[in-house]
């Protein structure tokens, strides 16, 4: 069985058997019905003033709070990024100066150790210097040791050749005391060239 619609302005029963009545059709906008202005406008009153107590009395501060502890915030903020540059530049300057003498003191302990070495170096020098010169002297006398020991040898050498040329050319005695003096004089002489 199909229900039925009920038509605007009729009155229809429901199942339980109550009779109603259909509302009839607004034919304005009801904002914009003039019956009901006064209503709005006490209720558009109400709701302003309403509306404007909570935000003059609630709103209102809570924003201006919000915004003064943003600003305050800020303030303090700014603030300390000034105290932290400044305590950064002074930071760097400390860091500059201190660079600056540790160079001084590098160039000082550098200087100082160049002196040092140069130092020690131009006492090495001496010692071993020293040290060479004595051992030339040493080699000096050496070789003055040598060549007069050679020199006395050959001296007794040219006399025992002396010796043995002339009695192998001559085929005479001659003592050793005259070979000895023969070969002094030539020697002798030599040197007198020399």
């Amino acid at each position: 069985m199909a229900v039925d619609q009920p038509v605007e302005g009729e009155p229809f029963v429901t199942t339980d058997g109550t009779i109603h009545e259909t509302p009839a059709e607004h034919k304005v906008f009801p904002p914009f019905d003039a019956t009901t202005y006064a209503s709005q406008l006490l209720w558009f009153a109400i709701t302003f003033v309403l509306l404007y107590y909570l935000m003059a009395k609630v709103a209102i501060p809570r924003i201006g709070g919000i915004l003064e502890g943003r600003r305050d915030r800020i303030a303090a903020d700014l603030d300390q990024a000034e105290r932290l540059k400044g305590e950064s530049e002074d930071a760097e300057a400390a860091y500059e100066k201190a660079l600056a003498e540790a160079r001084g003191r590098a160039s000082s302990i550098a200087d100082t150790a160049r002196e040092g070495a140069k130092s020690k170096a131009e006492a090495q020098r001496v010692e071993v210097e020293a040290s060479l010169a004595g051992k030339l002297a040493d080699a000096e006398s050496r070789i003055a040791e040598i060549k007069n020991q050679a020199l006395a040898e050959v001296g007794t050498i040219a006399g025992e050749a002396a010796d043995a040329v002339v009695n192998s050319l001559i085929e005479a005695n001659v003592s050793a005391e005259e070979v000895k003096e023969a070969v002094a004089d030539v020697i002798a002489a030599r040197n007198a060239n020399a």
